[in-house]
């Protein structure tokens, strides 16, 4: 993808009823609902994801379990979004004037998620202590940081890995309040995704990748200082998956140009397929062979090992291996939306609002995808029963020490 093209002049039949502030909502709470899913699915495969993020677990059978919680949470959320639209349609009836007028509903409904996040809330909203730790792990990666192991480094990976697939959105939410704060704007008229220029919005997209590739350098530089580097590594993956996260830029950079010209350039659209290609197969190949573990793209040898199922591993918590083959065809079919522009007869869909949300939403689906076979992975590198060494395919491994890819 490009990032987010201009659409139709006037307010269409899906902008009308879903203006751009509750599409941002709709995203974030199915995030929620998502992570809720995420949770209850491992437990049932006996995964404790809490120890792998590091979370302290529940300290009594009476409390509610960390899925049950995020549930709770999801539920608010989606009650006071769900109030807010059904009052904002009926002040509004569908007239385009009147929807433009009422942007304030809208605004307030983001408002309250937020609040819901930040504030203590502790019978309605997360627990005082699910809430900062989500405050505070936002804050250390919202600067690329990264924590030690024992702090919690992989859940600040996945953090920092959904927000690499909720860059639209947080482009979007910039554009809801640039036009909300514009003197004569409104947040629910046509999406002005030049908002605040020319510039901000493909920055603000680009934020995420950037942070990810500070979190490789750092792994980097600590695997290059550690005392004994001969069991960790030199550090080489963490290089390569800097190089991945990278080629985001080059597609945004590009896509911006393309957006601002008159007259479109043959060789600046070349080049920019060029860079979607680089960047959507070197992800998939990571996806799967450092992320997943899986030796698809292992030697034959390897791959063929009788010992698991073609192009898989030894051990299989989340499925049967078909389920797997199956999330490999998705994962790289949606890591190729951005292919549906080179089609004649459907780019001009893809610029329709109702297709920019459900690109979207596609995006945040595969995330939600590759986080079961992501924390599954690092489930197995941490309880290696039966497993050799080279059984893992990151380089850094020794033992029960690893280095976390992504």
């Amino acid at each position: 993808m490009d990032g987010d093209p201009a659409v139709e002049p006037q307010l269409d039949a899906f902008s009308l009823a879903f203006p751009l502030p509750y599409r941002v909502a709709i995203i974030v709470i199915l995030a929620v609902w998502g992570w809720g899913l995420n949770l209850h699915f491992l437990h049932i495969r006996r995964i404790d994801v809490p120890s792998l993020i590091r979370y302290p677990g529940r300290s009594s059978s009476a409390q509610l379990t960390h899925h049950h919680s995020t549930y709770r949470i999801a539920s608010l959320l989606s009650s006071v979004s769900g109030l807010s639209i059904v009052i904002f349609w009926m002040l509004t009836r569908g007239d385009p004037q009147r929807v433009i007028d009422y942007d304030w509903i809208p605004m307030t409904n983001l408002l309250v998620i937020a609040l819901l996040f930040s504030v203590p809330l502790r019978k309605l909203s997360v627990s005082h202590h699910g809430r900062s730790r989500l405050l505070r792990t936002l804050k250390r990666v919202s600067v690329g940081g990264l924590a030690e192991a024992k702090d919690g480094k992989f859940g600040d990976i996945l953090l920092a890995d959904v927000l690499t697939s909720y860059a639209k959105v947080l482009a979007d939410l910039f554009v809801c309040l640039c036009m909300f704060l514009t003197s004569n704007g409104s947040a629910t008229a046509r999406p002005d995704r030049g908002c605040g220029g020319d510039v901000l919005v493909p920055v603000i997209m680009a934020v995420p990748s950037a942070i990810r590739l500070r979190q490789c350098l750092i792994e980097y530089v600590r695997v290059r200082s550690a005392p004994l580097r001969e069991a960790t590594g030199w550090g080489g993956q963490h290089l390569a998956n800097a190089a991945k996260y990278s080629t985001a830029f080059p597609v945004i950079v590009i896509g911006a140009m393309l957006r601002n010209q008159t007259e479109a350039s043959p060789g600046l659209s070349r080049a920019w397929i060029a860079a979607c290609l680089l960047n959507s197969f070197y992800s998939f190949y990571w996806d799967v062979a450092k992320d997943w573990d899986l030796t698809l793209f292992s030697d034959a040898r390897e791959r063929n090992s009788p010992d698991h199922p073609y192009g898989l591993r030894r051990r299989l918590l989340v499925h049967k291996p078909g389920v797997y083959y199956a999330v490999i065809a998705l994962d790289l079919t949606l890591r190729c939306t951005w292919m549906i522009k080179l089609n004649p007869s459907l780019d001009q869909i893809s610029n329709f609002e109702s297709s920019i949300f459900l690109i979207q939403f596609l995006e945040v689906f595969r995330r939600w995808i590759w986080i079961f076979f992501r924390v599954e992975t690092e489930w197995i590198r941490n309880n290696p029963v039966g497993l050799d060494a080279e059984d893992i395919l990151l380089g850094d491994f020794q033992g029960n020490k690893y280095e976390d890819e992504d």
